[in-house]
């Protein structure tokens, strides 16, 4: 079933009014990929009564009263993506388009969307139930944080919002025990996953330096950043104290990964996989055309590429789900009245880490003096395959499939560490998972570059491209790898994208046409450096191309188009109509 998105639907439900209300950036897609329809249905599941507003209109109270007032909460979050980055290039474009929007139009999702909503609820509903933020924009936003789009420190957006409370990461059993806590009145304080104010540190929490302190000194900055990075395993983490203004942010330690049996349990319920009937009418919605048909395996990533917030927000652990909850959603799909036949994709954050992952970090948490699989990978790591080929092949066989896809990113040096099944799983992939193209990350070939970045270097990826290329033409068929590049990482110089269009064009024969350029968004390493112009693992400076029209020039030297037409202000003109680029977030 839809969760209710009018009062003719709580009617027809039987309910009198609901627990809670949901409001977010996104349309309504009833999917295991929009966070805020998995909240809803975990909520519902546990025997709440839980509505959705989706996009509404912040300059009248029309849609925001639509549901009445929630008995224990507000819900909000600005969707699928950090509205900022929904909503402006790296180049500070506005982007036209929007796939969470009905019609595509990117005309409903305000800036800054978590605290707008917030502001909405705030200005129509005095006294109301608490605020709860949510989603991936407050997770990356909940301490103090540098913001790209206003180039200065924020403080927490729990502040900013003047909410109550925020849930960080994926907050599945953290969101269902903060509706027993305020539906029984007891206080939700010690829900881990859990951010609230305080005006004065508990006990047990290790102070970060303040937002004030970290606006004046990029120095100070950085060791609040180390800090609150490190303190993001649920094993390890120690309760974090920041202060704001007069009163501290307190962030209890991460809630613990979801088990196998309960990622289970999260998918297993019963999602249309459509556009909510209320929002079909004002057009498609572009994202559904490939989350419909899509089976998220696992979550979670170990990569933790420095520009990626995924180890931040999902965490570093990854959890899977079982073959036989996995099957069961692919039979599910085969049977949908307009599969046409095609998985759209099998995998997660990084496709081939389902079933992979160190046994330490269920009783010891992730290790906080190295990383998985950089510099280099783990020998402890002890990857293996045969999990996933397993899966892939028994996929394969359900009756009305007959194409599974990965379009997830892979992670090729785990291939050709794979001393057990690498050899076999490129095989598979390249014989039955490639739908015309396969889509690495290299992003760069430079050293120094790769290193600011957390990026293996190049001899991994000229190899795996030397067996897929291989391995297609034995088996005579017609597809080709493709590469997500970037420009104007912290690090990167037009002089290290030129070496990058000799590497990509002599290299892996490819003259690339579109490039993205770095997004800095918030509580990356990246974006870190970004800031300060520094490396923060050494302490050694960083260059950092911050003009508009350098990050265009670093872009331009790679695809061969002109430098952009400047005016006599030195901003790009106004009236060039240039190609809008998906930036990475």
């Amino acid at each position: 079933m839809f969760l209710p998105t009018t009062k003719n639907e709580i009617k027809d439900l039987g309910w009198d009014r609901l627990d809670v209300i949901l409001v977010t950036g996104d349309s309504y897609i009833d999917s295991p990929f929009i966070g805020v329809a998995v909240i809803g249905k975990v909520l519902l599941k546990a025997g709440f009564h839980v509505g959705i507003i989706a996009q509404p209109d912040v300059d009248s109270d029309q849609d925001i009263r639509r549901l009445g007032e929630p008995k224990l909460f507000w819900g909000v979050t600005g969707g699928c993506v950090d509205s900022m980055v929904a909503n402006w290039t790296a180049t500070g474009k506005k982007r036209q388009k929007d796939d969470y929007t009905p019609g595509g139009i990117n005309n409903r999702r305000p800036d800054r969307a978590t605290i707008v909503y917030a502001n909405l609820i705030r200005k129509y509903f005095k006294n109301t139930a608490p605020l709860v933020l949510g989603g991936i924009e407050a997770s990356l936003r909940r301490v103090a944080h540098y913001d790209f789009w206003s180039n200065k420190i924020r403080r927490s957006i729990l502040f900013d919002a003047k909410s109550d409370f925020l849930l960080f990461g994926m907050a599945e059993s953290a969101v269902v025990e903060l509706a027993h806590c305020l539906k029984q009145g007891t206080d939700p304080c010690h829900i881990r996953g859990l951010c609230y104010k305080s005006g004065n540190i508990p006990e047990g929490c290790l102070e970060l330096p303040g937002y004030s302190d970290c606006a004046k000194d990029k120095d100070v900055f950085t060791k609040m950043f180390h800090k609150f990075y490190r303190n993001n395993d649920p094993i390890t983490a120690l309760p974090l104290a920041q202060k704001q203004d007069t009163r501290y942010l307190v962030q209890n330690p991460p809630a613990f990964c979801l088990s196998g049996k309960e990622l289970d349990a999260v998918h297993d319920l019963n999602y249309e996989r459509e556009l909510h009937p209320f929002y079909r009418k004002a057009g498609d919605v572009r994202a559904l055309e490939t989350i419909r048909f899509s089976i998220a395996t696992h979550r979670g990533c170990y990569g933790e590429c420095n520009y990626c917030a995924i180890a931040v927000h999902q965490g570093r652990q990854v959890s899977w789900r079982s073959n036989v909850s996995i099957l069961a959603e692919a039979r599910l799909m085969a049977s949908h009245p307009v599969f046409k036949g095609i998985i759209a994709d099998v995998g997660g954050p990084t496709a081939n880490m389902y079933g992979i992952e160190c046994t330490r970090k269920n009783t010891k948490g992730s290790c906080t003096d190295k990383r998985c699989l950089f510099p280099k990978i783990c020998a402890k790591l002890n990857i293996n395959h045969a999990m996933q080929l397993s899966l892939l092949k028994d996929i394969r066989k359900i009756s009305g499939i007959r194409k599974v896809v990965i379009a997830s990113g892979i992670r090729h040096d785990m291939i050709l560490a794979d001393q057990v099944s690498g050899t076999r799983y490129l095989k598979e992939v390249v014989m039955h998972h490639v739908s015309g193209q396969m889509k690495l990350a290299p992003e760069h070939c430079q050293p120094h570059v790769l290193q600011k970045m957390g990026k293996p270097g190049v001899e991994t990826v000229l190899k795996f491209k030397e067996m897929f290329d291989q391995q297609t033409k034995k088996e005579g068929l017609n597809q080709f790898l493709t590469y997500y590049l970037i420009a104007a990482h912290p690090g990167c110089t037009e002089k290290d994208m030129a070496a990058l269009k000799s590497f990509a064009s002599q290299k892996l024969g490819i003259l690339p046409e579109q490039v993205q350029v770095f997004t800095p968004a918030p509580s990356t390493y990246s974006t870190l450096m970004y800031w300060t112009g520094k490396d923060p693992f050494t302490g050694e400076p960083c260059f950092v191309e911050k003009t508009v029209h350098g990050k265009e020039r670093q872009k331009n030297v790679i695809t061969g188009r002109g430098s952009p037409k400047r005016n006599i202000k030195g901003k790009q003109n106004p009236n060039k109509k240039g190609k809008k680029w998906k930036e990475c977030h």
